[in-house]
């Protein structure tokens, strides 16, 4: 199609420069002319206004009075013609006489079969491209694809059992299921084209057993990806429910690589059914991208939101802190259920004593039932949930590392999405910042329910705030330590699972006796623990061995162990496990008391308190249970009940560079005692000690440069003498 040139408008030239004229040296005339004499007859007004009695200029014929010459070179883009010749569809310019560039050039159309097309998808007349699947004297058969085959009639077949062809649509007979095909000539160029097969999307939450053998197309979220030794598993979820669909192609061999977890697909298969469960087998899974994609997205999103909310939060037991609390634990059990359906694995760190482990088993009880539900692969419970247990009261940066790197080397290499860090009975103070600060620099959500002290509360907000989703802790409400992170995450684990309430009822209460915990809530707690045939000495002896049997873990869960000890599992063994372990308890700590408490140097103060101070690291056996910090509690324990509970007793056990503080409730109700905030006083006086540590108000750990110990020590002691009530 011929156009005017868009280069030169044209005009089949372009004007590059200007020249003088030559001929009237640039004036633009050639000569003057009288005219006064051809105008005698016209009258003195006329000739005035038409200027007639002057005599005229006559323009240079060749610059035609512009007194320059214009310089001129051909239209390199027409070729000096003025018009150009461009395709018809898109306007590109053509070099050729032709209509079409190459690009518009009519293609034929050849179809390609989507794997769920039927025969009834087929036109006769129209091309599809195939896979010779058997060569027969007669002609060839040709697969169009797994559902779809027809014969090609041929004299003397030249093909061979896997060339791909073009074939012609001759005849269909539904009837008998046969497809005539003829050979495709194809000259020129050709466009390949997908038919897909028009389906409705199924919504997961209808396919039940009564779509048996049904072809369905679902649209949902890819949430993990299993790799078993025959098919590939795909978790499909979208906004009403969840499914399995197997994809295989080799033994062992990872399907549709490019499809990731996260990623919004589109499934085709048939409904059928693995070890009991709906599962899909699929003909055809690709991602989808778009505004299907988006809808579909914001509908899962929704979905999970709703499916993730608490159905009962109701509270185990009344309480003013408890209840201002509840709207904090609803939320951290509405992240936990989400982080479930949402496909993201579930990573609880906990304090490894007898409260953290409660608190810790509670939250494992109530996400492996969900995890199991939703999963196809058994190993669900292992790949998707891990509990770990954190020598320190707080979250380590030993321990963060560990977390990341696992983290994102799942990431990595199984395509899982980032972890929901859960941590209990740890969490809240200064110490836990740097670590937590780290894991919110790859954007891991954290869920932290503690009871520790956080420091100031403003507006109530304490400073870890900053790096936490949710923080559930007493203190934030006007509580304090005395209502464990056991008692708290059984409360939100029942909300994550009610089914678990009755299996997890004791825990609060062993919680409580293995913390010392001294409250109403405390005690309530223990009264239902009885309500399961649990004494108090049953409770204290179950705590007891939960300590004893942590030190050896170390930083293994014990899942197996620890189950046995809480009365989780098998009661006959639980009965024969606790009475052995209690037999070792009570051996081990009475030979550490043996050795310590003859050498424990006691003092009465003028304000009163009975300080109590223990070199452990000389007057107590190391590298076996217990633990410094338990022999200080048990040392303690001895004094107070030797003097009482009414007295005013701190009990403090050092090392070379560290020291472990216990005080009875009366020193805190009579003097305002705070170790935490003794030790911030201390860290700022001796800048140079790089004093840290902390803990509750009454029971925590000192950390030090040996070097310093003395003044640290000797300072330590000041502020216990100068306590006033």
């Amino acid at each position: 199609m011929n156009k005017a040139c868009i280069s030169c408008k044209g005009k089949g030239y372009k004007i590059i420069d200007h020249k003088t004229c030559d001929a009237c040296d640039g004036t633009g005339l050639k000569d003057t002319m009288d005219v006064k004499g051809h105008f005698k007859g016209v009258n003195t007004q006329a000739r005035q206004k038409f200027d007639l009695d002057q005599d005229q200029d006559v323009p240079c014929d060749k610059c035609k009075g512009k007194g320059e010459i214009e310089i001129k070179e051909s239209c390199p883009s027409c070729e000096g013609k003025g018009e150009i010749n461009v395709c018809r569809e898109c306007g590109k310019v053509l070099k050729d006489r032709s209509d079409y560039c190459s690009q518009c050039q009519k293609k034929e159309i050849i179809y390609v079969l989507h794997p769920a097309c039927e025969m009834s998808d087929l036109e006769v007349g129209s091309t599809y491209k195939g896979r010779i699947t058997r060569v027969e004297k007669y002609g060839v058969f040709v697969s169009l694809n797994n559902q779809v085959w027809g014969l090609m009639r041929t004299g003397s077949p030249d093909h061979s059992v896997g060339d791909e062809i073009f074939v012609r649509v001759i005849e269909l007979k539904p009837q008998r299921r046969e497809v005539d095909l003829g050979p495709a000539n194809i000259k020129g160029d050709y466009e390949l084209v997908k038919l897909k097969k028009d389906l409705a999307r199924t919504p997961i939450g209808e396919i039940t057993n009564k779509t048996l053998g049904k072809t369905v197309r679902i649209v949902g979220e890819a949430i993990q990806i299993q790799q078993t030794s025959g098919p590939t598993i795909f978790t499909i979820s979208d906004e009403t429910s969840t499914t399995w669909a197997a994809a295989f192609d080799e033994p062992g061999i990872r399907v549709y690589p490019d499809i990731q977890v996260d990623h919004i697909v589109e499934v085709i298969g048939e409904v059928n059914q693995h070890s009991g469960k709906i599962q899909i087998e699929s003909e055809s899974i690709e991602r989808l991208t778009g505004n299907e994609a988006t809808e579909a997205r914001r509908l899962i999103d929704e979905a999970i939101d709703l499916k993730a909310e608490p159905e009962n939060t109701d509270l185990l037991l009344e309480s003013d802190t408890l209840k201002k609390l509840r709207p904090k634990m609803k939320a951290a059990a509405h992240a936990i259920r989400r982080a479930v359906f949402d496909g993201r694995s579930i990573l609880v760190r906990h304090h490894a004593d007898a409260d953290g482990i409660c608190a810790g088993v509670a939250m494992e009880k109530a996400v492996i039932p969900l995890l199991k539900e939703l999963n196809h692969n058994t190993d669900a419970e292992w790949h998707y949930f891990k509990r770990a247990p954190s020598k320190a009261p707080f979250y380590e940066l030993e321990d963060v590392v560990k977390d990341l790197s696992f983290a994102l080397e799942d990431m990595e290499r199984h395509g899982q999405k980032l972890p929901l860090i859960v941590l209990l009975d740890n969490g809240s103070t200064e110490e836990d910042i740097l670590a937590l600060m780290k894991a919110k620099i790859y954007d891991i959500e954290i869920v932290v329910i503690d009871h520790h002290f956080p420091g100031k509360v403003v507006d109530g907000k304490v400073e870890v705030d900053e790096y936490v989703d949710i923080h559930v802790n007493p203190y934030l409400v006007g509580g304090d330590s005395q209502i464990t992170a056991g008692a708290l995450s059984v409360e939100v684990a029942k909300m994550v699972n009610p089914e678990i309430k009755e299996k997890i009822l004791h825990l609060p209460g062993i919680a409580a006796i293995g913390d010392h915990a001294r409250s109403a809530e405390a005690e309530e707690y223990i009264k239902l623990a009885e309500t399961k045939g649990y004494s108090w000495e049953d409770l204290d002896k179950i705590a007891s061995c939960i300590d004893f049997e942590a030190f050896y873990l170390r930083f293994m869960n014990g899942r197996g162990i620890i189950d046995t000890i809480l009365g989780l599992d098998n009661l006959d063994k639980h009965t024969k496990l606790v009475d052995a372990l209690y037999k070792e308890f009570e051996k081990r700590v009475d030979t550490q008391l043996r050795a310590a408490l003859p050498n424990l140097k006691s003092q009465e103060l003028p304000n009163g308190v009975l300080f109590n101070i223990l070199d452990v690291e000389k007057y107590a056996h190391r590298f076996t249970f217990p633990a410094p910090g338990k022999t200080c509690g048990f040392v303690h324990d001895a004094m107070v009940q030797k003097h009482g509970e009414e007295r005013p007793i701190i009990t403090l056990a050092y090392g070379p560079d560290f020291g472990v503080i216990r005080a009875t409730d009366a020193v805190n109700e009579m003097f305002g005692f705070n170790l935490n905030e003794i030790v911030w006083k201390l860290a700022h006086d001796i800048p140079e000690a790089v004093i840290d540590g902390g803990g509750h108000e009454c029971a925590g750990s000192l950390k030090f440069i040996e070097g310093l110990s003395k003044k640290v020590l000797a300072a330590f002691a000041g502020e216990i003498a100068a306590l006033k009530k």
